[in-house]
């Protein structure tokens, strides 16, 4: 089973069932998205998603809002946007500021951020794609969903065990570089093993 393929209903396995299973799958995923998850700074933090941690998002939703078939279909579609392909990773970029009388004036100096992230796959820089609508020039969304678009060349560099990978945000309010680990790329190549 390949990890960048599509979430189906099949996959699903609903409220009654997940129950049973709910505390080692979701066990084993968190210690995936450990490995899947750069701190880059002191307000970003990027988690990296693939078909395991999507599906435990829709299944978590299923538990704890009760859906109906179509309201699940609907889960799964909005999902597989969020869904690497053969030819990008996905990522979900959080900016997890306390919720206070200043979040808005922090959020505000990160504006701009949708066009400063950038993935380093070994001599690889991929500029981040960004969702569109989750911010304007004036605001933005404290979660962004971005996609990493990857050559042949880039997926092959991914592959091998000896590719650097590191996370930089260029910013002008936020500069960040941060390595990332030996277990990030080896996650990251496993989606497409």
């Amino acid at each position: 089973m390949s990890p960048v393929r599509p979430i189906t209903r099949q996959d699903i396995k609903g409220p009654a069932i997940y129950a049973h299973i709910r505390d080692d799958y979701r066990n084993r995923v968190i210690a995936m998205k450990k490995a899947r998850r750069v701190i880059v700074g002191d307000k970003v933090e990027i988690v990296f998603d693939n078909r395991f941690t999507l599906t435990l998002q829709i299944e978590e939703i299923c538990r704890l809002e009760n859906l109906n078939d179509a309201q699940i279909e609907a889960e799964i579609a909005q999902a597989n946007e969020l869904m690497p392909t053969e030819s990008s990773l996905a990522a979900t970029l959080f900016i997890p500021l306390p919720q206070d009388e200043h979040i808005k004036d922090r959020l505000k100096e990160l504006v701009g951020i949708d066009e400063h992230v950038v993935l380093h796959i070994g001599p690889h820089a991929i500029r981040a794609a960004f969702e569109p609508g989750r911010s304007t020039e004036d605001r933005i969304s404290a979660v962004q969903y971005m996609r990493f678009p990857l050559s042949p060349e880039a997926r092959t560099a991914l592959m091998s065990p000896s590719t650097k990978v590191a996370i930089e945000i260029d910013h002008p309010n936020y500069r960040y570089r941060v390595e990332g680990s030996d277990e990030l790329r080896a996650s990251l190549a496993n989606d497409y093993a």
